[in-house]
């Protein structure tokens, strides 16, 4: 089963240079499928993501779950790979998700630790071995065989966030879905420019309003009103 990578970027030259390489460096004995799709980053994304190994499609419109559908659309792997581009993936990556997929599970994700020793840092990790959707988040990564995600119909691009948890939920009502007993490093900046509290508030706010049955418009609108983005 060979394995296609799609990362979403926006100005991410700072971190897709060095995740390139590891996917790469640890990907199998033949170079993965490695695609970024780039959202028309200002900063060099895309002529880093070429230099370190990748093959960069521009994003036809920008938003994670449209850049992902469009990885997907050109990927050429059984099972795709979806990475944010500031994680740090496990070496083994590539020898587990095609075990799990031969287990019969084929979608799954990553329990996650931060780049932070945080104490309440540490302690959102540690929710991530736990089953509930709450503990869910595209940080973690997600694997997904071709055939089920076409199943899905992809990512619904009508959310600019809460893609991730909106398809997880889509595909527990119909696969199994495992979570990988690995961690993922995940970065803590969005914490360093907020407080914790405040990240906090503001997904559980998502949350609610996803649950809520909202508009992906309004929630999204609401989240980032509520988050600093530096």
């Amino acid at each position: 089963m060979t394995i296609s990578i799609i990362i979403p970027t926006y100005n991410e030259a700072a971190n897709i240079g060095r995740l390139v390489q590891e996917l790469r460096h640890y990907g199998s004995a033949e170079a993965p499928e490695i695609l970024v799709v780039d959202a028309n980053s200002a900063d060099g994304t895309a002529e880093v993501a070429r230099q370190a190994g990748a093959t960069v499609l521009p994003a036809p419109k920008p938003g994670r779950a449209a850049q992902m559908n469009h990885g997907a659309a050109h990927a050429t792997g059984d099972i795709l790979y979806f990475v944010h581009a500031d994680v740090q993936i496990h070496p083994d990556f590539a020898a587990t998700i095609r075990q799990a997929v031969a287990d019969g599970y084929p979608a799954g994700c990553y329990r996650f630790r931060f780049d932070s020793e945080h104490p309440l840092l540490r302690f959102n990790s540690y929710g991530t071995r736990f089953k509930g959707i709450m503990s869910r988040g595209g940080d973690q990564t997600l694997f997904v065989t071709r055939e089920l995600f076409g199943q899905l119909g992809g990512f619904r691009e009508q959310f600019v966030v809460m893609e991730d948890f909106d398809i997880i939920q889509r595909i527990r009502r119909v696969a199994r879905f495992l979570i990988v007993p690995q961690d993922v490093v995940v970065s803590a900046r969005k914490y360093e420019h907020n407080s914790w509290l405040r990240v906090q508030l503001a997904n559980l706010t998502a949350f609610s309003l996803y649950f809520l049955k909202v508009s992906p418009v309004r929630i999204a609108r609401t989240y980032k009103a509520m988050i600093n983005h530096r």
